[in-house]
Order: structure tokens, then sequence, then C-alpha cells
């Protein structure tokens, strides 16, 4: 029996679901707000794990033409003290594809292939009921389904139909920036960084710049304040020359090497770090679920992605392999893909409390503890 299935959002948890839906012959739409596949940019890098988001490609069928597009020597990592001392210099081997990176829109345009997805329909809410899901689009249409997946991040328009509870802030928030053709335009920085990422950890604060592909670096100033800390420092985030200094103010006394980072950024984006509780979880309703951060959104510390896209795989290999009660196919699905996040959700915020912490010592004790692990 054919299911009308919908999945909101097109990030990487939504689309791994639908193309291995796709994979098994099983139609599915996706539903997308953004106009197009670049109506913005795609976010950094990402590095799929072997036994996460491998694994997820693999069940889709593009684990090797990911493998021909991924950076093995994205995975070195640098750790510095605030005055440019290299602490730990760790490079992959050759032969190491443990955690190899590639950047979001590559793997966005991978994942999208044949899919049908519909650019710029946002979903205004869900409203699940007896004869099927039907889900209310802000350009006032309507659309009834079996099965509607909320892959839709953060701030999640199908959570409320499943689950009251929201985000909250953890208290340490991060500008992002970038720089464009390190190597030509910025050689010191580009040999401060090396081939994958450099991370500088002070005291409530840290510094972390992550090659891309084709010469692109992100740089990611993190720190532990209110909300509105711009608003106490009179700073308005439009201003890209005001947000710079306020920055370089923020980080005072690091040395000049390090600060380089933010002096040559170009844009600075707010991005406050906000968690959905370690345990989500919610009573099961018949015809949605979600999936990646609408469901146990985490910190940024290299789970989140990988979790998402394992979630979509399985969820949709359950459905098109799976017995024909597509209900409890996908309660099933939730009671591990709830066990699972409560770990990880455990073992990032716990890292993130590490990471920015009142004693830098602590981000290089963890770093030490991944590597040995």
């Amino acid at each position: 029996m054919r299911r009308r299935i919908a999945v909101v959002g097109s990030g990487p948890a939504g689309l791994t679901f639908a193309r291995v839906l796709h994979r098994h012959g099983h139609p599915v739409t996706v539903f997308e707000r953004d106009p197009a596949p670049d109506a913005r940019p795609p976010g950094g890098t990402l590095d799929l794990h072997q036994g996460l988001g491998q694994l997820a490609l693999d069940k889709t069928g593009l684990l090797a033409e990911f493998q021909a597009l991924s950076r093995p020597e994205g995975q070195a990592m640098r750790i510095l003290d605030v005055h440019g001392t290299v602490l730990r210099d760790w490079r992959p081997r050759p032969d190491d594809r443990a955690n190899p990176e590639i950047d979001r829109g590559q793997l966005r345009d991978l994942l999208l292939g044949p899919l049908d997805v519909q650019w710029g329909r946002g979903v205004r809410r869900v409203v699940p009921g007896a004869d099927g899901v039907r889900v209310h689009f802000e350009d006032g249409r309507q659309d009834t389904f079996d099965l509607v997946v909320g892959a839709d991040g953060a701030w999640s328009r199908v959570r409320p139909a499943v689950s009251p509870v929201t985000p909250h802030y953890t208290g340490v928030t991060s500008v992002e920036t970038s720089l464009d053709a390190v190597d030509t335009r910025h050689p010191g920085l580009a040999r401060l960084i090396g081939d994958g990422s450099v991370a500088v950890y002070g005291v409530n604060r840290a510094l972390v710049a992550q090659r891309n592909s084709g010469g692109h670096v992100k740089v990611y100033a993190q720190f532990r304040a209110p909300l509105d800390w711009h608003t106490d420092l009179d700073l308005d985030l439009s201003d890209a020359e005001a947000v710079r200094s306020g920055l370089l103010d923020v980080f005072d006394g690091w040395d000049a090497p390090v600060l380089e980072l933010l002096r040559h950024g170009d844009a600075f984006v707010h991005r406050p770090l906000y968690v959905l509780p370690v345990s989500h979880t919610w009573t099961h309703v018949p015809g949605v679920t979600l999936l990646g951060d609408a469901a146990h959104l985490m910190p940024p510390l290299g789970a989140g992605a990988n979790l998402a896209m394992l979630e979509g795989a399985e969820l949709a290999e359950s459905i098109a392999t799976g017995p024909e009660d597509l209900d409890e196919t996908v309660r099933a699905f939730e009671e591990r893909m709830w066990a699972r996040a409560a770990g990880w959700a455990e073992i990032t915020t716990a890292g993130l409390e590490r990471l920015v912490s009142p004693d830098p010592a602590e981000a290089l004790a963890l770093f030490d503890q991944v590597q040995s692990s």
C-alpha cells in the first residue's frame, strides 16, 4: 500500500529520509521554506562519522560519491592558547576516513538528486486528525498526508503537533564570519589554520576556524554572555565594523595573530546557541514525527547532523521494508531515536561546558580524551 508521506525541511535529515525512500521506490514530497536551493548560504563544513553520517549515506547508495567529494585532510585539528602557542597539532593518516569533511552545500546537492522538492512552500502548522495529517502552508493552501516528518530544525513548525517544548538559550553565543581565498589573500592565517581546523581557548571564550573547500574558511567566535549582550554594548549587529570592534573588545588580551581571524572576517552573523532538553520525548502522535534538530537540538559539536542523517535513513528504511502498520513502525523508531539522542545530548552538553569554560585546560583535556578514545 502506497502512503502519502511528506517531509518538512530540506536539511541533511529531511533529504536523507527522502532519498532512502526514493531508493526503495516509495514516493515522498519535500517541502522547503527557502525559494531555491541557493537562496541563502548553506553553512559550513560537516564531518561525517563512519558509524553515523557515512552509514546513512551508504543506505542512500551515495557513499562512493561522498567519498569522492569529501576532504579526509580536513580532519586535522590544531589547538592554540591565546598567545598563539601550538598546544596540539593532530593530523590524520593518509588512509584515515573516520570523519572526513564535506561542505554542507556539496552534501545538499548530492542528496537532492532526483527528489521532488517543493521550494518556497513554508509550513505554518500541522494538524493531526482522524482522516490524516493536514498541513497548512504559509501561502494559504492545505494538503493531507498519512505521515508528516518534521525535519525543519530548531524552530520547527511541525514540533508543536507533538510537543509543547521549545529551545532554550545555553548561555553561550556564537558570532560567525568567514574568509575567502585564504591561501592567497591571507597566507599567514592559512598556515595558522592548517589543513582542517584550529581552535583557541581562553576563559569563557573560544575562537574556532574551519576550512571549507576552495580556500573558504568559517570562523566562529564563541563566548558566555547574556542573550542581549550586544544591546548592553549598544552594538548594531547589522554593522559589520561595529561587530568586529565589539568582538575585538570581547577577546581583548589575545595575541594579534589569533585576532587576525576576526580582523579579516567579512560579514558577521549572530548565532546564539540554543538546545532542547537532554531527554526530549513526547507522547506518540499518529501520523507525525520529528528528526534531527526538530527532535533533539543539541550543541554543535559534530553529532547533530550525523544523528539526523542516520535517523532519516533508518526511519525511511523501516517504512519501506518493515510491516504494513505505519504507525507502529514510527512508534518503534521514536523509541530508538530517543534513547540514542539522549546519550549524545548528554555528551555534547557536557562538551560545551568544557570547551567554553572558566578553565581553558578543560578544552585541552576534552580534546585529548576524544583523541585517545
